[in-house]
């Protein structure tokens, strides 16, 4: 006869299970689900429920304990999230009658604003490698595709070399779901990418046919925690002290483009979203520092 503990661990591993196969969600995603339903399941063991069988007042009860012992909304609003997903699942397997948290509501959280940069922190960003060094010359490429086409740090480090087209000035991209778009480069990332290929990839490679645009070790592409740690060195070198997040570049190359009067549909097929409603926080960054330019410089600020 299988333990509480291990009937919960079956229970989260099929559901698991049958969410990667049946939509390929990432393994940071699996592994956030898997911390909140076993959160969950270790509260209600504790007061004699189970996942599949718990009182109607079980988990607002639970989500004001943890208001008051200091979680975020936000906190709560994505565990409450993972557990809905779970339900539904466990609904449509026929496990439950019901769906327990039908009527279970949050506050509407405001969307957090993204860290960014300014351009000329960017400037400087972009100019720290010593480009007179091969992983110099990589590094440089790398910041400036980056910031030059806005992509994710995953579709970067999994850029391939037939992925970019110099003469036409563009990268070909696959992004989330496995869809491709074709994004400009800008001049100044093809002229470092010129630069880099023909003078520092070759002596960072021992076989300089294995298809890695930018290789790490072992002539593989770079893990994404690799460029980070190199992103941190930059912005030391660069001056930059506040907290970079993954996306840092990203949201930088999406904000500049509106401050500049890009239109938001043409930044939301640059990023590769599927949904405007996801480009639409931009909007409210730009808003922020259109705000504190007129603060500042307006004579009636």
């Amino acid at each position: 006869m299988r333990s509480v503990e291990e009937e919960r661990t079956a229970l989260i591993d099929a559901f698991l299970d049958g969410l990667w196969l049946e939509q390929g969600v990432s393994d940071n995603t699996l592994s956030a689900y898997r911390r909140d339903l076993v959160a969950w399941a270790t509260h209600l063991e504790g007061i004699g429920e189970s996942l599949l069988r718990q009182d109607a007042g079980a988990l607002p009860a639970w989500l004001d304990e943890r208001r008051a012992s200091g979680y975020q909304l936000r906190s709560n609003a994505r565990l409450l999230s993972s557990l809905r997903r779970f339900y539904r699942w466990a609904l449509a397997e026929e496990m439950i009658a019901q769906d327990p948290l039908v009527e279970v509501r949050l506050p509407r959280v405001q969307p957090a604003l993204p860290n960014t940069l300014e351009e000329d922190e960017v400037e400087r960003l972009l100019a720290a490698p010593d480009v007179r060094t091969d992983l110099g010359l990589r590094d440089r490429a790398m910041l400036e595709v980056l910031y030059g086409a806005g992509l994710r740090v995953s579709e970067l480090v999994g850029l391939t070399t037939d992925a970019i087209n110099l003469r036409q000035g563009v990268v070909r991209v696959r992004g989330k779901g496995d869809k491709d778009r074709l994004v400009p480069l800008g001049e100044e990332a093809v002229h470092w990418l010129e630069r880099y290929l023909s003078h520092g990839r070759g002596g960072l490679m021992t076989d300089i046919t294995r298809p890695a645009l930018f290789p790490g070790r072992s002539d593989r592409a770079m893990t994404r925690q690799t460029f980070w740690h190199r992103l941190k060195v930059h912005a030391l070198v660069a001056g930059i002290d506040r907290p970079l997040s993954p996306h840092t570049l990203r949201h930088a190359f999406a904000t500049h483009l509106l401050n500049h009067g890009a239109n938001l549909r043409v930044v939301q097929l640059l990023l590769g979203h599927s949904d405007l409603s996801t480009t639409q926080i931009y909007t409210h960054v730009a808003q922020v520092r259109l705000e504190a330019l007129h603060a500042d410089h307006h004579p009636r600020g």
